[in-house]
C-alpha cells in the first residue's frame, strides 16, 4: 500500500518537480572524473519531499549518474563530511536506485511537472554545451510560465538557453550562480596542493563572467554563503551550500 504525503495540500495531486543532474564526464582541465554535486541533489530533494512534492530525477542522456568525489560525505578529503543530508540519501537504497537509471531530459513531460531544477557539480561545465534537449526543456518550462531553476554550476544551462525569439533567456534577468570569488578559492586550493599548474584553472570558463556578458544582472552574497534569487519564474542558487535555499524559493513560488 502506498501512502500519500500528508504534507501536500492535495495528496492526490501533489506539486511535481523534475530535478536534472549531469551525466558523468572527464574534466578537460584537470582530467579528473566529474559529475553532479551531492548536496545540490539531496538538499532540494529533502525540501521538496517534506513540502509534499513528488520528485523525479533526470539527466541529459539518462542512465546511471555519478557524483563528484569531494561532495560525498564519505570521501577521504573530508570536504563534505558534515553533509548528513547527503549521507542519508546515500544510505537509502530506494533513493540510490533512482540514480542507477535516471530518465532522459527529453522525456520530461511539460504537463506533468510544475518546475524543473538543474543541479550543479563540476560536470555541467563540460557537458551542458552539448545538452541541447536540456536547453530546450529549460526554456519550455520558462516560456510556459512554470518555475525554471538552476544552482551552482548547473546555472551553466543559462549560457546556452535561448528563448523562442532567439534572445538568451538570461538577458536582463537578475541571477546568481557560482561566483568568481569561489572560482578563485577553488583554483588556489588546487594550486596549493600542486594538483594543477598555476596557469591552469579548475573550470574552463566562469559562470559570473559569462552571465554578465550575456546581459544578466549577476549578483552574489559572498564566499560560500547560502543564497538564491528569483526573477519572475526563473530561480537561481549561488553554489553547493545553496541547495536548500534554492528549494525554499522554488516552494515559495509554487506554493504547497
Amino acid at each position: 500500500m502506498s501512502l500519500a504525503n500528508p504534507n501536500a495540500v492535495n495528496p492526490k495531486h501533489p506539486k511535481r518537480v523534475a530535478i536534472v543532474v549531469s551525466n558523468p564526464a572527464v574534466s578537460t582541465t584537470t582530467n579528473w572524473p566529474v559529475g553532479f554535486w551531492w548536496s545540490e541533489l539531496s538538499h532540494p530533494y529533502l525540501a521538496f519531499t517534506e513540502a509534499g512534492y513528488a520528485v523525479e530525477i533526470f539527466s541529459p542522456a539518462g542512465g546511471r549518474v555519478e557524483a563528484d568525489a569531494m561532495s560525498d560525505p564519505r570521501d577521504a578529503s573530508g570536504y563534505s563530511a558534515s553533509d548528513l543530508t547527503s549521507l542519508g540519501f546515500i544510505n537509502t537504497p530506494a533513493l540510490m536506485a533512482k540514480l542507477g537509471d535516471t530518465g532522459k531530459v527529453a522525456d520530461i513531460a511539460l504537463d506533468r511537472f510544475d518546475a524543473i531544477v538543474v543541479a550543479g557539480g563540476q560536470a555541467p561545465m563540460f557537458t551542458f554545451a552539448d545538452a541541447h534537449d536540456l536547453h530546450k526543456k529549460f526554456v519550455a518550462f520558462y516560456e510556459a510560465g512554470k518555475v525554471a531553476a538552476a544552482l551552482c554550476h548547473g546555472v551553466a544551462v543559462l549560457r546556452y538557453a535561448r528563448l523562442s525569439n532567439g534572445d538568451f533567456l538570461v538577458k536582463g534577468k537578475t541571477v546568481t550562480g557560482f561566483a568568481n570569488v569561489e572560482e578563485d578559492f577553488a583554483d588556489n586550493a588546487v594550486w596549493s596542493y600542486d594538483l594543477l599548474p598555476r596557469d591552469k584553472h579548475v573550470m574552463p570558463w566562469r559562470i559570473e563572467d559569462e552571465l554578465k556578458a550575456l546581459g544578466a544582472n549577476y549578483i552574489q552574497a559572498g564566499l560560500w554563503k547560502s543564497f538564491a534569487v528569483r526573477d519572475g519564474n526563473l530561480v537561481t542558487g549561488q553554489q553547493n551550500f545553496s541547495g536548500a535555499e534554492t528549494a525554499r524559493v522554488v516552494i515559495e513560488a509554487l506554493g504547497r
